[in-house]
Formats: C-alpha cells, structure tokens, sequence
C-alpha cells in the first residue's frame, strides 16, 4: 500500500486576518508567505471567533456547542456548554489514529474544561471533566491544557502526562513548542510511520512577551500609530490583489480615538512592535519545522494547513479585570508588573500586557470588528494550505469555507474514515465538507450554511448573503461579493430569502443547543464564583 501523506495543522492564536505579510502586514512573514505563495491562499476560512469554540469545531468536525463547548471551558449545565469536548464527538487524533497516524500535539489545548490558573495547585487535569490530548487520541503531547500563559515562565506545562517544572534561563514558549513538535515527528519518521501534527501555538495571545532582538526589529515601526498603519495594510491587500475585489475598508472603530489624540505613544507603538515580535518570531519557528521536515525527508509529502482561531483580540487587560486570574510570579520568584500600565513598557518577563482594541483594529483590517463577534473582523482568518505532492500553487480561492470543514479535508487526504463509534460511544455525524476539491483546483462550493453563535453574537453565512447580529440588536443583512466590510445593511429589504435566512438560523441553533445569551451568563457567573455587578 502507498505510504499515507503526512498532516501537519498549524493554528495560531488570536492572530487577525491583516497580521501576515501575504495578507499585507509589514511584519516579516517570510515562511508563512511562502508556503502561501507555494501552496494555495484560502481568503474567505470561518473561524468561531473564540478560541476554545474554535478550537473544538476544528478538531471535531461538529460546531462548538455540538462538541460541547458553545462558550468557553466553564460548565453551564447543558450538553452544549459543558466546558469539554463531549463523549459523542471525535477528535481529528481518534479518527486518524485508526487509520495508522502517529497522532501528535504540541501547543494548547483549551479544550479540556475551566482552569484557574492561580489555582494550579487545585487543577484535576485528567479528570472526567478534564481530559487531556492524550486522552483524546494523540499518542503524544507537549504543551499547555488551558488557554493561555506566560511565554517565559509557564504557570502549568504537561509532557505527555508529567507537569514540568524547571525552564531554562532562555526558555521561550513559542521555540519550546516547535522543538517539541520537531521531536515527536523525528521520532515517528523513524518508526516509519505517517504522522498528523497538531501544531497549536499560543503565539500572539497576550501577554505581549517576545525576545528582545525581535521586539528590535520593529523598532520605529510604529511610530506612525494604527491610523497610518492600518491604511497601509489595506493599500497593500489591495495591490497584492488578495480578493476578488478591492472592497472599501471599514471605518476605524468607533470606540478608537485618532492616533493624534493618544498620548502614549511610545507606550502604545511598543505593544505594536512587541505583538509584531511574536508574530515574527512565530514565523521563524515555523521555518525551523520546516527545514526539520526537509532534513528528515518529509516535506514533500506533507500536508500543511495554517490559519487563526479568531481575529485580532480587542480584550484590555486591566489590573483587575483578565490580569488578577493569572499569576503575578514567575517561575523563579521575581514579581510581574500586572496590566496594561502606560508606565511600563511591554515585552519582558516582569510584565503582562495586551495591545488593546486599537492595534487589534488594524490586525483586522479592512473588516469590523473583534475576536467575540461574528461580524468577519472577528470570524475571518486566512488559511494556507500547502502539499509539494498534493497541491500545484495557483490564485487565491475565494469561496467560503469553515473550520468545520478541516477534519473531513484530512480524512479524504489521509484515505480514512469517519468514525461512527469511539470509546464505545456513538458519534454525531459531521459537519462539513471536504475542502479537497477546491484545494487540487476542482470546482467546489459549500452546499450546507455556515453558522455562527458566540455570547449572543450570531451569524448565518448562504451564498453570497449574510445575515449577523451583535447581542441585543437586530439582525444586519449583508451582499458578502458586494460589500465584505459589511457597511452597507440590507436589514428590511431582502424579503422571502431574509426571512429563510432567519429561519434556517433559528432551526440551527435549536438543533445545536444554543442557549439565549442573557440566560446563559448567569450560569457562566454563578459557575466563575461571581455576581451580576462583578460580571
């Protein structure tokens, strides 16, 4: 039998659209732009617009609230907000691994249940409520299972099953999860076996941590401020010809004052540049798999697939708000300035910051929007796929797609099937569509809707129509070939197919579990040990 390809699936994290220099970033992108340029450039991939709702759509094929995570990692009480991945699903590992795979993860997993992680002491990793890659079908895993941590000095670290404990004076998250990676896959290469790689970096997810010599290399970079910044990412998708066409870029946002009014400039250029810095140093290890891939004989039968869990995160972190669930420690007792603090300048290990909804404004450019919304500032990510024996380069594809859609691409690809039972557990039956058509240059178009709900923001892409709405408002009606920034509002005067699209929403989301946002939160307080007020 013909040795089955290798898989590789990179995710990034809380990366926006703009943020790569093939999509019209001045950060140096060169790998990513590369396989993007050798390999196929996907502009219209749907992410769930969060990480852990992501996350589980991917790796199960089913949306977030059929997986089991309709939120996030807390448990609400139904079947869609447990928190886990449930018992009826199967993970991209437990299908492949019964089809020969060495089935390998490194990086985050955040699909395991709630963590507090200055409550590490008290973690039941492994539990029911709990499970780990490991028990999910991956032979082997490096990384971290809640959703995001200190780039130099990890609060909580799992090889395969033991915690880590001791980093190096130069230890660096990013690097450690691709020597990691680099690693498993010698050692399958050297089992003969074929592999799939679940390469789930944490990179750019605050905190805003990089090395110095990168945070260097854009230094004065964005002195200009994201007015100026922004406008020059759109300039330069519009002369790369990224879309099909050049549509109009969404205003600044309305809660972003002019750069010209901001009065820490050099504070708030810095985030930039260190954000830029994790990115770019994301890229370079990137190369590094890459090069271990040629060495080992590898790359040209392997399957590539890179894009982002959500688009760019608006989330501030103030002193009492995200910041006081982490640790204010590090690893080796030295005290972290915690928040986003004009006085303090972002980067090293003594600090914890994020770059805030201005920044995250232009990693989103030209759309509206954030990470938590469905509106495609917050949804959109671009995908590369890249496969030197599978896929011929060629122009960008512009048809929309869905992370749903990855788990039934990489079973055609791998020639196995869909499991209907694991663990003695019948599985739902998926949810996408193989995305191998489009990929090798057939005509392909999604037949199925794609749908949306996070935190009452919701969605239903059909066509070339879709119908979004922030929590609490009402439905906008968008022509997506017309007017992707979404600017022009058709609400009102698309008759019999509005009110289908209305429909086939409501129809989707009782059959998924979605609950009205405004019951939900109340559970998800009560769950965190919080009020209403303090909500």
């Amino acid at each position: 039998m013909t040795r089955r390809p290798n898989i590789v699936v990179i995710l990034a994290d809380d990366l926006g659209f703009a943020d790569l220099g093939c999509t019209g970033s001045e950060i140096r992108t060169p790998v990513l732009d590369g396989l993007a340029r050798e390999g196929r450039l996907m502009t219209q991939m749907y992410n769930c617009a969060r990480c852990c709702p992501t996350r589980a759509s991917l790796l199960t094929g089913l949306y977030p609230h059929q997986a089991g995570i309709g939120h996030m990692g807390a448990d609400l009480g139904t079947p869609a907000y447990r928190g886990f991945l449930r018992d009826d699903s199967a993970t991209i590992a437990e299908h492949l691994r019964t089809a020969g795979y060495r089935t390998l993860m490194s990086g985050k997993w955040h699909v395991g249940g709630d963590f507090m992680a200055r409550e590490v002491d008290s973690w039941q990793v492994g539990a029911p409520q709990h499970p780990t890659p490991r028990q999910r079908g991956f032979d082997r895993f490096y990384g971290i299972v809640d959703g995001v941590t200190h780039f130099f000095s990890p609060h909580y670290v799992l090889d395969d099953d033991t915690r880590v404990t001791d980093f190096a004076d130069d230890f660096y998250f990013t690097e450690a999860i691709t020597d990691k990676a680099i690693g498993m896959v010698e050692e399958a290469v050297a089992d003969e076996v074929p592999f799939f790689l679940y390469l789930a970096h944490t990179a750019p997810h605050w905190p805003l941590h990089a090395p110095p010599e990168d945070i260097a290399r854009y230094d004065g970079t964005y002195a200009k401020g994201w007015d100026a910044t922004r406008t020059a990412r759109h300039e330069e998708m519009n002369a790369l010809d990224l879309f099909q066409r050049s549509w109009q870029i969404a205003p600044r946002d309305d809660q972003v004052h002019p750069w010209e009014a901001e009065q820490h400039t050099d504070w708030e250029a810095r985030k930039m540049a260190t954000y830029a810095a994790m990115v770019d140093r994301m890229d370079q290890s990137i190369g590094r798999f890459i090069e271990a891939l040629k060495r080992l004989g590898q790359y040209e039968d392997t399957l590539i697939l890179f894009l982002s869990d959500n688009g760019g995160c608006a989330e501030f972190m103030a002193e009492d708000g995200w910041a006081k669930f982490f640790p204010d420690q590090t690893h080796d007792g030295r005290c972290i300035t915690m928040g986003n603090r004009p006085d303090v300048m972002p980067g090293d290990a003594l600090t914890y910051q994020s770059y805030d909804k201005p920044w995250a404004n232009v990693s989103n450019a030209p759309f509206r929007l954030f990470k938590h919304y469905v509106h495609e500032g917050g949804v959109s990510t671009p995908m590369i796929a890249h496969w030197p024996n599978g896929l011929k380069p060629g122009a960008n594809l512009h048809e929309p797609a869905h992370v749903v859609d990855i788990l039934p691409t990489l079973l055609e690809v791998a020639g196995a099937d869909y499991q209907t039972e694991v663990r003695g557990t019948p599985i739902q039956p998926g949810e996408g569509e193989s995305l191998l058509p489009l990929l090798t240059g057939q005509d392909w178009s999604r037949d199925a809707p794609i749908f949306f709900e996070h935190e009452g923001n919701a969605a239903i892409r059909a066509g070339r129509f879709k119908l979004v709405r922030r929590h609490g408002t009402p439905w906008e009606l968008y022509d997506m070939e017309a007017d992707r920034t979404e600017l022009n509002n058709l609400a009102g005067r698309g008759g019999r197919h509005e009110a289908d699209l209305i429909a086939h929403y409501q129809d989707w989301a009782d059959r998924v579990g979605v609950l009205d946002w405004d019951q939900a939160l109340p559970r998800l307080l009560t769950a965190w040990g919080l009020t209403n007020a303090e909500g």
